[in-house]
């Protein structure tokens, strides 16, 4: 007759021992099968209402359907981004449940003129949620009504252009035409696309240089001239040129891109929550429910392009190396 398994009390104990041992050891591996258990914090280092702004609600309240939790933002505006990353670095907790949502580009810039308080590969961005080449435009009623208004202008006195932080892409655009052209532009900080646009508009500078999806956004509001990278929309931006065609320059692309960072400290530390975030980023991308979403916002759709951490850790990196070639031409504006 065949004796049923026993269990005893020493072996079970053991077993209990041996789990607890392993909870105690791996706490992020067996807590992220329940991750997330509560909302998100985003830390946006822009205003409220601009271009970062309606990407991120864009994006959240598709990705939200798949987490079952919020993404609730904070804003820090100030320092041309660099409040909003020293209050996530030095302050946030580094458990996943804190999370970045930035522009790479302007952003990154940044750590290229002035080095922050912590070391910038103490986080990565993990998710991009769109990208877009920088332009340079006028407001509709501006008496500047193409490039050569633009230059000829700029012969007679030095022109205010404003751009929504000095360390921009869109800024080194500018500065590279000017270098080539032999002109100098005062360049003005308007905190952020939307103070950027109402720059333009109102005439309280000649022109403005942005993210060409803020532009977009604006509508008739405003007239796209020289894009700082290849015009993929077409009369989107008013069908206007390269620079590089333009102007027979080899500047590469001026790119602004959205996306969604983290501690490095919280991927080491809670590699399966990270897993969750980045796997159902990607899902949220591929949802057809985004587009709706994103254009809703007034997105442009040819601008949202997935990208993961290989392809957002690239170009951060090649923003460094554009903000230390153009370094001088940024100092000097």
């Amino acid at each position: 007759m065949s004796m049923k398994p026993t269990i005893t009390r020493r072996a079970l104990l053991g077993t209990g021992a041996a789990a607890a041992t392993l909870t105690l050891a791996t706490p992020g591996l067996l807590r992220a099968s329940s991750f997330p258990e509560r909302n998100f914090s985003v830390y946006i280092p822009t205003a409220e209402g601009g271009g970062a702004d309606r990407n991120f609600r864009a994006f959240s309240s598709v990705w939200k359907t798949r987490l079952g939790v919020e993404f609730e933002p904070s804003f820090y505006p100030g320092a041309s981004g660099r409040v909003g990353y020293e209050i996530y670095m030095g302050k946030a907790e580094p458990d996943a449940y804190n999370l970045l949502f930035g522009n790479i580009g302007p952003e990154v810039l940044n750590w290229a003129m002035q080095a922050p308080s912590f070391d910038i590969n103490d986080y990565i961005y993990f998710g991009q949620v769109d990208k877009d080449p920088c332009c340079l435009f006028v407001g509709a009623e501006s008496p500047l009504k193409t490039m050569d208004d633009i230059i000829a202008a700029a012969k007679t006195r030095k022109l205010n252009v404003g751009t929504s932080r000095m360390a921009h892409p869109a800024s080194i655009g500018l500065l590279a035409l000017g270098d080539k052209l032999g002109l100098e532009f005062n360049l003005i900080p308007l905190q952020g696309g939307k103070g950027t646009v109402a720059g333009a508009v109102t005439g309280e500078v000649d022109f403005s240089v942005l993210t060409s999806g803020s532009v977009i956004a604006a509508g008739d509001a405003v007239k796209t001239l020289l894009v700082f990278g290849n015009n993929i929309v077409g009369e989107a931006l008013d069908n206007a040129p390269s620079i590089n065609d333009a102007y027979d320059m080899d500047l590469p692309e001026m790119l602004s891109t959205r996306a969604f960072g983290i501690h490095k400290k919280a991927v080491d530390d809670y590699p399966d929550r990270f897993e969750v975030l980045t796997r159902t980023f990607k899902e949220t991308h591929e949802d057809p429910a985004l587009m709706e979403a994103y254009i809703a916002s007034k997105g442009q759709p040819e601008y949202l392009v997935y990208a993961g951490v290989e392809e957002c850790e690239a170009e951060k990196a090649a923003m460094l190396e554009l903000g230390a070639r153009y370094k001088s031409l940024l100092s000097g504006a």
